[in-house]
């Protein structure tokens, strides 16, 4: 049966008089014409404070838009600082129960960045910078050599030290030195006495590759030899030049995405440091160990001494990316570009373990201060870091749609394998780990929270970030707590990556460049949303249920 706009008029349709059945071909026509003012609000709008004042991640949704293409062509480059780009828009925050060594290698195994805390000795600061600038993906440029005189014993502790147990043998004991053999765990494992050289051990039928090898070349011929190391030598005099890793001719196929710079194989590595003269050593220090990024570690950016840090880094160590902050308001912001930074980190007081707002009345609800920040900060090419406030993808959508380049994740991130700190059931049965914000009183005062591990020795980064070295009575802007297990950042961090791509998808994107230039454009579109729409967009009506992020 055929309906005539006669039969709809007269019954399900419920049309008012002076309503008529269009013709549904028409339909973009009339959008076109009849209805000019795209749904919802441009982003000026929606962050408008002296219209809708000072909103946050949860106040407000973006609306959907065409999709033509499948989410896994969503492409997740962003730029962290003027010179460097990541692969994905993910970074560590460099807190003590968040970043160390295994984490940050793990984030620039996924195309993200880790920034190893400093709330411990520069020395162990500087030792976990160097373990994930060794942590190769391709060519291994400073490989740990042994001379002829070194005992099976000193290459079972260099195992224990740096967690493999392939060491070339080379006449002096160091790189461009004529290479004799080379030392494998299988070698030494079960070798009785200790104190004999490694030569008496090691293996001299080596397959060789020579000097000018690339990396597929190489690959190749490690394949073939079923070897563990494949030694790159000077054909000329047999001279050690570098080392390829069948290990990390498996990271290359499992991690395609990882944070390297275009003239190296290492993984990309950042640090924080506070803006005490104290630390300018510590930088020697990092800069030494391999540091490509610094990031200066303060809860208020904009002061003389951070703006005198950062001429000193750039004057001193030009070759440094620097990252200032923190900055929620365009007044701060425009200090530190002045001053010279490569990025900016934005957020004060949105972390979950973070109180500053409440306490001390200063801060920025964190929508308002990506989206200000980031706007004046595109004027200068400075690319922004989101600083907190991300408990979901949504968050992570929200923040990158505001302006953000990256964002930045603690309590998230904290409750994964690779975070500092071990496991412990709380009272209610479940699996947790130690968190803490750096203005608790715990990290303040250098203490442990809970079942965190921590180096030994350490600085006063917790108090030096606010401003509190000097203080007889220290005033917290941090908690002490826990949070649940996530399992390995390896499974984590593809959901949070898998998620941001199918947001992209609903929103009509297929980069976040283009993200961020629909809303410059005002063609991507916001809509505020109230208490009740907040309840009414998460779980409810339910008597239980379960909620499995991912799999």
């Amino acid at each position: 049966m055929t309906l005539t706009n006669g039969d709809l008029s007269n019954g399900g349709s419920q049309l008012m008089p002076e309503q008529k059945i269009l013709d549904y071909t028409k339909a973009l026509e009339v959008l076109r014409d009849e209805y000019p003012s795209a749904d919802g609000l441009d982003a000026k709008t929606l962050l408008d404070s002296k219209i809708n004042g000072g909103l946050t991640y949860n106040d407000f949704l973006v609306l959907p838009g065409y999709i033509g293409f499948a989410a896994s062509d969503v492409a997740l480059d962003t730029p962290v600082t003027k010179r460097i780009t990541l692969k994905t828009p993910l970074v560590s925050s460099p807190m003590d129960t968040v970043t160390e060594h295994s984490m940050a290698i793990h984030m620039a195994l996924l195309g993200g960045l880790g920034v190893v805390h400093h709330n411990c000795s520069a020395e162990d600061q500087a030792e976990m910078v160097r373990k994930v600038k060794r942590f190769e993906n391709g060519f291994i440029l400073d490989p740990v050599v042994l001379s002829p005189k070194t005992t099976v014993g000193e290459a079972k502790a260099l195992k224990e030290k740096w967690g493999f147990g392939g060491f070339p043998v080379t006449e002096n004991g160091s790189l461009s030195s004529p290479l004799i053999g080379m030392i494998t765990t299988r070698d030494i494992q079960f070798h009785p006495d200790l104190s004999d050289p490694v030569t008496t051990v090691m293996s001299t039928d080596l397959v060789t590759a020579p000097s000018g090898t690339t990396l597929t070349e190489a690959n190749g011929v490690l394949s073939k030899s079923k070897k563990g190391k494949l030694p790159i030598v000077d054909p000329t005099n047999n001279h050690l030049i570098s080392l390829l890793s069948r290990s990390d001719l498996m990271k290359n196929l499992h991690y395609p995405l990882a944070s390297k710079l275009p003239h190296s194989k290492q993984l990309i590595c950042a640090a924080a440091i506070g803006t005490r003269p104290e630390d300018k050593d510590r930088l020697k220090k990092l800069a030494d160990a391999g540091l490509d990024i610094v990031i200066l570690d303060s809860s208020q950016g904009n002061s003389i001494f951070q703006i005198e840090m950062i001429k000193y880094i750039k004057k001193e160590h030009p070759d440094l990316d620097v990252i200032g902050g923190n900055v929620v308001t365009v007044a701060q912001a425009a200090s530190l570009i002045a001053a010279g930074v490569d990025g900016l980190r934005i957020g004060m007081g949105s972390g979950s373990a973070c109180i500053t707002q409440e306490v001390m009345a200063v801060g920025r609800p964190q929508a308002a201060s990506v989206f200000n920040v980031s706007g004046f900060a595109a004027k200068f090419g400075v690319p922004c870091i989101a600083d907190g406030g991300i408990q979901n993808v949504g968050h992570i959508v929200k923040g990158l749609a505001l302006g953000a380049s990256t964002v930045m994740m603690g309590g998230l991130l904290a409750g994964t394998t690779e975070s500092p700190g071990n496991y412990f059931v709380s009272r209610e049965g479940q699996l947790v780990k130690a968190y803490r914000g750096m203005g608790s009183i715990d990290a303040m005062e250098d203490k442990k929270a809970g079942a965190v591990t921590k180096t030994s020795k350490q600085s006063n980064a917790g108090t030096a970030r606010y401003f509190s070295e000097g203080d007889r009575l220290l005033v917290a802007q941090g908690v002490s707590g826990s949070v649940l297990d996530r399992g390995s950042v390896t499974k984590f961090a593809p959901y949070l990556l898998a998620g941001l791509q199918h947001s992209l998808q609903d929103i009509g994107v297929k980069s976040l460049g283009e993200l961020r230039r629909g809303v410059q454009d005002g063609k991507v579109r916001f809509e505020l949303r109230t208490v009740s729409a907040q309840a009414e967009g998460n779980v409810h009506g339910l008597h239980s249920f379960d909620k499995k992020l991912y799999s």
